[in-house]
């Protein structure tokens, strides 16, 4: 198994995924595209990871990379039906490369929050062993204000009702940080536009509470990315 995982930050990588990765041996390899790199060749690829960031679907005059990311994210999922799975960013830009649309998040959804698998979600193969309600990690000022055309919502929250999309047979799309852990979300404080949120939806001495929020419950977080990352690749394989 070997996985291109696409950044755009540096901060924002596969997290706790990285320990299943080297425990498993499963060879992946980071294109930072926020810093100028390039997608590669996609034919030595499996499966395609695209994460987090701190930019916005619709930035493309800011940074004009994420037009051929959306072409390569379509091609992947259309052209070649290979497994994918979106984080954050990930989520919306496969959507957005997909038909659905994005809009802002109001107000932002930052901290961690219960998040209800739909009755899609209690069916899909991703998401087999979940619990029908979990908490997860939230940082984000933009949602799937509307899923692809003929994708099916996974789970939701009051905030943000696509939470999680297949929007084909292998892609899955997940708004919530599942790959989350403590010493990631460190670094994500000292980014100006979450920290912005952050404070802003939470006040002073958010970043503190939320640490305290994460370390509660990381235990909980690890066994539900231990679940989605062994679901994941099956289904990939």
């Amino acid at each position: 198994m070997r996985i291109l995982v696409l950044q755009h930050l540096a901060s924002e990588h596969p997290g706790i995924f990285r320990s299943f990765f080297a425990r498993d041996g499963v060879e992946w390899d980071a294109v930072e595209l926020d810093e100028g790199g390039t997608i590669p060749a996609l034919d030595p690829y499996d499966a395609l990871w695209v994460m987090g960031g701190a930019m916005d679907v619709w930035d493309v005059d800011q940074f004009p990379w994420l037009v051929e990311e959306k072409r390569i994210i379509r091609h992947w999922v259309r052209q070649l039906d290979k497994p994918y799975l979106g984080i954050c960013l990930g989520h919306q830009l496969l959507a957005d490369a997909l038909g659905g649309t994005c809009g802002p998040q109001i107000p932002p959804e930052v901290g961690v929050f219960d998040v209800d698998v739909t009755q899609a979600g209690q069916t899909d193969p991703l998401f087999e062993g979940l619990a029908p309600r979990f908490r997860a990690l939230q940082w984000h000022s933009v949602r799937v204000a509307q899923a692809p055309e003929g994708a099916a919502v996974l789970a939701s929250s009051p905030l943000c009702p696509v939470q999680a999309i297949r929007a084909a047979p292998r892609a899955w799309g997940m708004q919530y940080h599942v790959e989350a852990e403590n010493a990631a979300v460190q670094q994500w404080g000292c980014v100006p536009e979450y920290r912005t949120a952050l404070e802003r939806t939470n006040g002073e001495g958010a970043m503190e509470r939320l640490q305290a929020d994460i370390a509660a419950h990381a235990e909980g977080f690890e066994a539900n990315a231990a679940l989605v990352y062994r679901n994941f690749m099956r289904l990939a394989r």
